[in-house]
């Protein structure tokens, strides 16, 4: 089973995606159920998860109500506050749906020493016996501030996103792998392969300059612990749909079957608690 492990849904509107800039004008409009399903089914994917794009608990619930009516998506990674005081009723309440497979924050975006901070962690820790992931999105240089804050959690699964976002359009690589190879010595983290081609030259960018990074993080994380995502629809900026999984089934066409089938879909099945089939009938 091919399953896309990350892209987003939305209804665009400039208040809610102001960090859609204007060399991103290709994404300011709508994307919908209906368009990823029409790109997956293109593809060859079979599921997918849906992951949240803006930071309100509005946006998790719309998310979940799309999955409830989708063959496609098997899963949300939504947004949830956290740090709030009222955050374990928060969480009991959304897991009454079982579609929402994980949360995350978009610590990228956060001051350094974010994922210090006590509030935070504790929101962390009630993830724990639920099934839940938190997915960490960052930049290369918070991976070792990461690091630090999946060692509070060691019972905890993590999934990193987008191989924490190395600047491969300025050739950002030897210090991005000396810290990613460290955070990958943690058994409870898995990588997610995706958002590549949006970190090179969008109109220069060759399957050749992303294939090193693609090397390294096999080689840290092996086949068990790698995933693959779109990142649709932010990877049109720079590509589309069917070529990024043309670009990793020529990646992953050395490997053996059963590492293959780890990485195009088995992980993220297993790491999301996804359905391991789809029924027909539905």
């Amino acid at each position: 089973m091919r399953v896309d492990a990350h892209h987003h849904l939305w209804h665009y509107t400039p208040e809610e995606y102001s960090w859609i800039d204007d060399a991103q004008q290709v994404l300011r409009h709508d994307f919908l159920l209906a368009d990823i399903e029409r790109e997956a089914a293109a593809a060859g994917v079979d599921a997918s998860v849906a992951v949240q794009a803006r930071q309100t608990l509005e946006e998790t619930h719309w998310l979940l109500g799309l999955a409830a009516h989708s063959k496609l998506i098997q899963g949300v990674v939504g947004w949830a506050p956290l740090s709030a005081d009222n955050f374990p009723a928060i969480l009991a309440e959304l897991r009454k749906n079982p579609l929402l497979r994980g949360l995350r924050h978009v610590v990228q975006g956060e001051p350094e020493g974010f994922l210090n901070a006590p509030r935070f962690n504790r929101g962390i820790s009630a993830l724990l016996g639920t099934g839940l992931t938190y997915d960490i999105l960052i930049f290369p240089h918070q991976l070792p501030e990461a690091t630090r804050f999946v060692d509070r959690h060691p019972a905890q699964f993590f999934v990193l996103d987008h191989i924490a976002k190395p600047d491969i359009r300025h050739n950002e690589f030897d210090s991005w792998n000396t810290a990613i190879r460290d955070l990958g010595r943690r058994e409870n983290v898995t990588c997610k392969l995706s958002g590549l081609v949006t970190e090179a030259d969008w109109n220069r960018w060759t399957p050749a300059q992303l294939y090193p990074y693609f090397d390294t993080v096999l080689d840290v994380f092996g086949p068990s612990r790698l995933m693959v995502g779109s990142d649709w629809p932010v990877l049109t900026v720079a590509s589309n749909y069917s070529e990024w999984w043309r670009i990793v089934t020529e990646w992953i066409a050395p490997l053996s079957p059963t590492e293959r089938a780890h990485i195009e879909g088995e992980v993220a099945t297993r790491i999301y608690q996804l359905p391991t089939q789809q029924n027909p009938e539905d």
